[in-house]
């Protein structure tokens, strides 16, 4: 009886196939898209997507729906061995309007990665509309070989700025400064100082008190004067 219950039980079986998890984006607010990919930097994916989930936490502003888009729907490994399933795959989804496009770096974006043409192209696609487009550290090579930083001044990871320079030579590539804001570009130096350039964004759209507020909720210390930064005015 035994067996004859087990196997029952096994011509019963079906298979599951699990609808893909599509994140609630609430109306009324900014959308920020972080483009993922195997390799993704941990510090500089995490630093930013943390300051900007935090403002849906704080009153009287326009908060920040925030998400990762990739080119699978399988899960991306970041090079610290984190395992994340991309919200959107920008190869076949319809994906929502990007009011924020933020490219953290990966292990191959000063190679490989440049190669990519469906990621470039995606990018130069999102950047018509988009009212801003951020990297950290090595997430500045791919907005240059998308031609976006044409006529912009920029800074990178600073180890990496010779070899931007010399691949990109008629880009301005600052050293000294942790942060530049261009237009609607902002690049950053990437690590720990990928927390700074997105609250200098959060303090740029929303005031220097959310900002602040947002930097004591994750315990950092928040003085935009203190930051060696570049802003192009206008």
């Amino acid at each position: 009886m035994g067996c004859e219950n087990t196997k029952n039980i096994s011509e019963e079986e079906t298979t599951t196939i699990e609808e893909k998890y599509v994140p609630v984006l609430e109306p009324n607010r900014y959308n920020v898209a972080f483009l993922i990919m195997d390799g993704v930097f941990n510090t500089e994916l995490t630093a930013p997507f943390d300051i900007f989930q935090h403002t849906i936490f704080r009153d009287s502003i326009k908060p920040m729906n925030v998400f990762t888009v990739a080119n699978t729907d399988n899960a991306i490994v970041t090079f610290e061995g984190m395992r994340i399933l991309p919200d959107f795959n920008y190869l076949k989804d319809e994906l929502p309007k990007i009011d924020i496009l933020v490219v953290p770096s990966a292990e191959h974006h000063l190679d490989t990665d440049l190669d990519d043409k469906a990621m470039i192209e995606f990018v130069k696609r999102i950047d018509k509309d988009a009212q801003f487009i951020t990297s950290h550290c090595d997430g500045a090579f791919v907005l240059a070989q998308a031609g976006l930083l044409e006529n912009t001044i920029s800074t990178t990871f600073p180890s990496d700025i010779d070899t931007m320079r010399e691949r990109f030579p008629n880009l301005d590539i600052r050293k000294d400064v942790l942060f530049v804001h261009d237009g609607k570009y902002i690049t950053s130096a990437g690590g720990a100082k990928s927390f700074e350039a997105a609250l200098y964004l959060c303090e740029f759209l929303y005031g220097k008190e959310i900002a602040q507020s947002l930097a004591g909720g994750l315990v950092i210390d928040w003085n935009l004067k203190e930051v060696p930064h570049l802003i192009i005015e206008d």
